[in-house]
């Protein structure tokens, strides 16, 4: 009996994966990543976030206050693997039913992307985070975790500010099997890199101000509260971007052509 009970509760929960897996219709990037670009720009150990465009994406871009609603970490060349198009598997990641696994860099070219740089990371701390990461694919999320799941059902669940992240938390199974985020966090906390500023009233130390950010602070420290807004936050990670990386003058830009409102109409229409 317990069985038939544990395999229909997979199989709900697989079903609510596969419609929170789901793509959203009319997502359109500003600006796209070029992976040639992103490839020269990212060193191992660096964190990607992404936009993204599933349906619990939008769960946890609302709940985050952010753009972003994935993060993915970058290993170079450290697995020899490829897909099926050939292109070589630079990205760890997890999602939500399919576990842990490595990726491409090119399934997020039409997507906005940002990388986070830990500021100071040794090549071998930056080897140790990488080899954790490694270490973990093929992790798997409970999909028996239903209640966990069914809550981002709703894009947008009207709760009140103050207790969004509590709905990130997965409370009933692994959390690094929930959320991309939390993986990485663990990875950093394997070096004991800090991700948010730690709260002191120490001179010259960052601090938060109200009383929210101080108690939002010390609810997650713990590796499985992060989300990927808090890499984009952290004053420990440095915010890299390829156009910039590599030389920008701004005189050289070519600019076409001004659009009228008409003309804009028009190509919204």
């Amino acid at each position: 009996m317990a069985q038939i009970k544990e395999s229909i509760l997979a199989r709900i929960g697989t079903w609510i994966a596969q419609r929170l897996e789901r793509e959203t219709s009319g997502y359109q990037p500003y600006t796209p990543s070029d992976p040639e670009t992103l490839y020269r720009t990212l060193q191992p150990g660096d964190i990607l976030l992404i936009e993204g465009n599933r349906k619990i994406s939008a769960a946890i871009k609302y709940l985050t206050q952010s753009t972003w609603s994935h993060a993915a970490l970058y290993i170079g060349d450290a697995l020899d693997e490829k897909n099926e198009e050939g292109h070589a598997k630079r990205l760890i990641e997890v999602n939500l039913g399919r576990g842990c696994t490595a990726e491409p860099l090119e399934n997020y070219q039409t997507f906005n992307t940002r990388i986070c740089r830990a500021s100071g990371l040794t090549p071998e701390d930056r080897q140790i985070i990488v080899n954790f990461m490694i270490s973990k694919i093929g992790l798997q999320y409970d999909t028996k975790n239903i209640l966990d799941m069914a809550r981002y059902l709703l894009p947008t669940p009207p709760v009140p500010v103050r207790w969004r992240r509590r709905m990130i938390e997965f409370g009933s199974g692994d959390p690094t099997r929930a959320i991309c985020s939390t993986l990485i966090a663990q990875a950093f906390h394997e070096i004991n890199y800090p991700i948010l500023p730690e709260i002191t009233a120490a001179p010259g130390r960052a601090r938060a101000t109200s009383d929210y950010s101080r108690r939002e602070i010390l609810h997650i420290r713990h590796y499985s509260l992060f989300t990927p807004r808090d890499f984009d936050l952290s004053p420990y990670f440095q915010i890299v971007k390829p156009t910039l990386e590599f030389g920008f003058d701004y005189k050289k830009v070519i600019w076409g052509p001004s659009i009228n409102d008409k003309e804009a109409d028009k190509l919204n229409a």
